[in-house]
């Protein structure tokens, strides 16, 4: 992991990545331009690491060229987070395990139904490892407070 920029070290960007449960952004090249997801993500040797399915579209985009763009940073104030470039590979043998590590990360047991589901459905779930990142950080902090909750989305109604 290469840092070009911002006010965070690397011992920081690690504690980011490694602490926030949140989504990351992960940009590809796709024919008509580029294409942004949003999938969970967890860190570890140096690479950041994600699961979806064999057929999405992000798969077959990281197969064709696997440059990638990624951001982890929240949506709310104050603004701050980790964002920059890499390489992704497809891994299929690495599917389902790392589903069962990012299901643990991201839910909770209230969740359990989620949790299972996802594991009934993953029989064509493939890894997608991120490596030879090039990062930079961001932190307003010290100059933006967090907003007190309210509502960000405008009510919808059921669907």
């Amino acid at each position: 992991m290469e840092l070009v920029s911002g006010p965070w070290g690397a011992e920081q960007v690690e504690r980011w990545l490694n602490g926030a449960r949140i989504p990351i952004r992960l940009a590809v090249l796709a024919p008509r331009g580029p294409l942004v997801v949003s999938l969970w993500y967890r860190f570890a040797d140096g690479a950041l690491w994600c699961a979806t399915g064999a057929d999405a579209d992000v798969v077959r985009h990281i197969r064709a060229d696997p440059r990638v763009g990624v951001e982890i940073a929240p949506d709310l104030p104050p603004y701050r987070g980790v964002r920059g470039t890499g390489r992704a590979t497809i891994i299929r043998d690495l599917g389902q395990s790392t589903l069962d590590l990012l299901l643990d990360r991201y839910l909770d047991p209230v969740n359990d139904d989620l949790a299972t589901w996802l594991r009934d459905q993953a029989d064509d779930e493939v890894a997608i490892r991120i490596d030879r990142l090039t990062l930079s950080s961001w932190d307003f902090s010290g100059r933006m407070r967090s907003q007190e909750p309210s509502p960000v989305l405008p009510h919808i109604g059921d669907a």
